[in-house]
């Protein structure tokens, strides 16, 4: 009968397998979905450092959403009413926060000013952008990728400024790597005219 150290070895050399097993689904289940990520076009420059003083900074705060887009998943439009969801995709991160990133990266890469995001520990900024997300998904219906955002801009003195920005990307495939790409595509063209918007 082995002794109680040697099981234990055992064990601990077999957890490691284990431990991976599952991070690569090597278990006989069902593969995850298609992971999808915005990723900016146009990046802040690497060991450029930005100076300035709280009041002349943006903050930058995650959007609104319905519940279509609070989901993980990806909305399809397939009539005037309904709503399905991608087939084996899903957002590796919630489609605000990924949107609000990408924004906030591509306002960096085209500002001398200070950036936050609203969840950074700075204090109060002089400007804030926010808004709401209101459709970023695919439409079965034109075969096309929409990215809408209303982006509501307020600076000192209670100044707010309403903007509508959308990006529309046709002739895509109902499949996950086609429309990943372009809604990266049509979400980074919205945050290259938010940011030529707040300067």
């Amino acid at each position: 009968m082995p002794s109680a150290r040697s099981v234990s070895l055992r064990l601990a050399a077999l957890l490691p397998a284990l431990l991976l097993s599952g991070c690569l689904g090597l278990g006989g289940g069902k593969p995850p979905p298609t992971l999808l990520r915005l990723s900016a076009d146009q990046p802040a420059p690497v060991g450029v450092a930005v100076s300035g003083t709280p009041a002349n900074a943006l903050s930058i705060a995650e959007p609104e959403v319905d519940k279509q887009l609070a989901a993980m998943r990806v909305p399809v439009r397939v009539g005037e009413t309904d709503i399905a969801y991608l087939k084996n995709a899903q957002w590796v991160e919630r489609p605000a926060r990924q949107f609000r990133s990408l924004l906030a990266e591509t306002v960096r890469a085209g500002s001398k000013g200070l950036v936050f995001e609203d969840d950074q520990p700075v204090p109060a900024s002089g400007r804030r952008l926010g808004g709401k997300l209101i459709d970023m998904g695919y439409d079965a219906r034109t075969s096309s990728v929409v990215v809408r955002y209303d982006a509501l801009l307020s600076g000192p003195r209670d100044a707010v400024t309403l903007r509508r920005f959308e990006a529309v990307v046709p002739g895509v495939q109902a499949k996950p790597e086609a429309v990943g790409a372009a809604l990266n595509r049509a979400a980074n063209q919205v945050a290259a005219e938010v940011a030529a918007w707040v300067g």
